[in-house]
């Protein structure tokens, strides 16, 4: 990318991803290389962070958004956030692997070992964090454990091809939830699922701690969208035809997943069957194939919305300095994820169960926005992507002299 330094980069080292992944880095005739400081603000992509930032914020609206009195979203449109938040979330650490590992140029040989070595860390240290973000006891179901496991499925595909990267998330997205679903659901109804039957606990099963197949975030299914994202990650980004084709493909596989699902259902074809009505159906968290498409559409077309309106160019830096306090908490959306949890878990889990309006989401929303662009202006990197970073840095050692 060549592009001038974007409004509100920050002054000391570059921003990184949920994951500890630097989302800037750099690559030369010889092959991918560390980021150096002089590569930071220009190779910045604003939008991406700005991405994230509203991933995160929208998990903060799923959390802690007012409920009606039948368990619907007040107002209806935050339902938008439900679930979306977390798939946006999970493709945009797709692209974060990209961005760290070459861009368009897939790694090689010691590159690419020292890069996997480095993700493989990052995840070990993400999954300990969720831990203790789990022990917290809040009622938020925290996707970081999740998250790690995503990271160490994706390591096969860093130096793989698109074509290839794509085929492992449309495997991810379809083939995934049609097996785990099969042994999980009733065939039909007033019969047992396979695992159901074996274990003992209730349909559809969802196994304790399991963050691979049945959990509320598994990463099986999950995969499809980091793999998603690596693969536009490995695309040209900064290209104006590329960003409208995400929003043209993103719209239309939006529109195809659940205006299918909607048929579908309305038609009553899954009416016989639990498991053909798990799978056809689109709503959050359920995570069947139309939800998976569905959600990869918004995915696809928000970011490159986003990436659109925070072009180089006078509109593009208005845009980004107005984004510029969403562009910081997706710079340090670890820390802000993290902190959320900590304040839930301090003035209590009724704020979550039994919100009495919204005031108290327009506060944490507004008190991070705040925190993050007054830390990234002044300090750079958030907290927790610092000490990860400086964790991951001590056991790998410096680069080798070949990556540069």
């Amino acid at each position: 990318m060549t592009s001038s330094p974007q409004p509100g980069n920050p002054p000391h080292g570059a921003p990184v991803d949920a994951a500890g992944v630097p989302t800037s880095g750099g690559y030369a005739a010889g092959g991918p290389r560390e980021p150096q400081p002089s590569d930071q603000a220009s190779r910045r992509l604003t939008g991406i962070d700005v991405a994230r930032g509203l991933a995160i914020l929208g998990m903060f609206v799923a959390h802690l958004g007012a409920d009606t009195a039948d368990g619907g979203a007040d107002p209806g449109w935050h339902m938008i956030a439900d679930g979306r938040s977390a798939a946006l979330f999970a493709f945009l650490a797709g692209v974060s692997l990209a961005l760290s590992t070459g861009r368009r140029d897939p790694p090689t040989g010691l590159v690419l070992a020292r890069a996997r070595l480095k993700i493989f860390y990052r995840a070990g240290l993400l999954l300990i964090l969720g831990l203790v973000l789990v022990a917290l006891g809040t009622p938020v179901l925290v996707i970081l454990p999740a998250y790690a496991v995503m990271f160490v499925l994706a390591l096969p595909f860093l130096a793989a091809a698109r074509r290839w990267i794509l085929l492992g998330a449309g495997t991810a997205a379809f083939v995934s939830p049609v097996v785990i679903f099969l042994l999980t659901t009733p065939l039909s109804p007033g019969d047992r699922s396979y695992v159901g039957e074996l274990t003992g606990l209730a349909d559809p099963v969802e196994i304790p701690m399991d963050v691979f197949a049945t959990g509320h975030y598994a990463a099986l299914i999950f995969s499809a969208y980091v793999l998603l994202g690596l693969a536009v990650g490995r695309s040209d980004l900064t290209s104006a035809r590329f960003q409208a084709g995400m929003v043209a493909v993103g719209a239309t596989l939006a529109t195809v997943a659940w205006g299918s699902s909607r048929l579908l259902l309305d038609a009553g074809v899954s009416e016989a069957s639990p498991y053909l009505h798990r799978l056809i159906s689109g709503g959050p968290h359920e995570y069947s194939p139309v939800e998976v498409v569905g959600s990869c559409g918004t995915s696809l077309a928000v970011t490159g919305l986003l990436l659109l309106f925070t072009r180089p160019g006078a509109a593009g830096r208005v845009v980004s300095a107005v984004l510029s306090p969403a562009a910081a908490a997706g710079a340090m959306s670890l820390t802000v994820y993290s902190v959320q949890i900590v304040a839930i878990a301090i003035m209590g889990n009724d704020i979550v169960w039994y919100p009495e309006s919204n005031a108290v989401l327009v506060w944490f929303i507004v008190i991070a926005l705040a925190f993050a662009w007054l830390w990234r202006r002044f300090l750079g990197r958030g907290p927790i992507e610092r000490l990860l970073t400086a964790l991951v840095g001590s056991t790998t050692g410096p680069a080798p002299a070949s990556a540069h």
